[in-house]
């Protein structure tokens, strides 16, 4: 049985993650996005599909500015003795030319690509088990070496914060029995995807990436601690 948290899951990779990790009658997954009516869907999808499944525990919540003390934790903790994984997917994309991407716009990158995922950690690492697992969920625009494209900048910068945050913190819950892995995603046909590359079709499906990301999740980390691990079969 595996106890599992994951971000940004109303939509795209996300969204299908969850679908896949509630396929196992075993899981607990507590789903977490700021959309109430697409975690609604969610919570509709699974349930019908996934009628002897694991359970499904929604909340509408934001990962940069919500309450943890007083609403997530207490949240968490009501539903599991224990958190065994945390994937970090949330993430939001800002598509400008360099030169027209404002101080706040990387700002707004960085919140929501670092410091969201800095707070989950920061809260949920107290209550995970030894063995646990946390899965940063980056992009190959973070990805030192792969190729860049105009116009994310701000994205591709916050994204690679993170894959080096995973090798800090690999190194720093070593002592607590958990660890720590960066997927880097290649393109994967989702809105963000979209919204980055518009007209182009992606090299996998969002739900063939959901499927990878919910199997390395639950079974990474036997092989992998504090790597930065490329998933891409195209470019972009």
């Amino acid at each position: 049985m595996a106890n599992i948290i994951i971000t940004g899951a109303s939509s795209g990779i996300g969204f299908e993650a969850v679908l896949d990790l509630t396929a196992n009658k075993d899981n607990k997954v507590i789903a977490l996005a700021r959309s109430a009516d697409k975690l609604r869907k969610l919570h509709e999808i699974a349930s019908s599909l996934n009628h002897d499944g694991g359970a499904l525990y929604p909340a509408q919540f934001d990962i940069v500015f919500g309450e943890y003390e007083t609403s997530l934790v207490p949240f968490i903790q009501s539903k599991f003795k224990k958190v065994d994984i945390l994937i970090n997917n949330a993430g939001e994309l800002i598509n400008k030319p360099f030169m027209e991407t404002s101080n706040e716009d990387f700002g707004q990158m960085l919140q929501s690509n670092l410091i969201g995922h800095i707070n989950m950690i920061r809260h949920v690492v107290p209550l995970m088990s030894v063995g646990g697992h946390i899965v940063n969920v980056s992009s190959m625009g973070g990805f030192q070496g792969s190729a860049k494209f105009a116009g994310l900048s701000a994205y591709s910068s916050s994204k690679a914060a993170l894959a080096v945050l995973t090798e800090c913190l690999a190194e720093e819950f070593s002592g607590r029995g958990i660890k720590v892995n960066c997927l880097a995603l290649g393109s994967s046909q989702t809105e963000m995807f979209e919204a980055a590359f518009p007209g182009l079709e992606a090299g996998t499906l969002a739900f063939e990436m959901g499927r990878y990301l919910a199997e390395f999740a639950q079974n990474g980390s036997t092989f992998y601690n504090g790597k930065v691990l490329p998933v891409s079969t195209s470019t972009p």
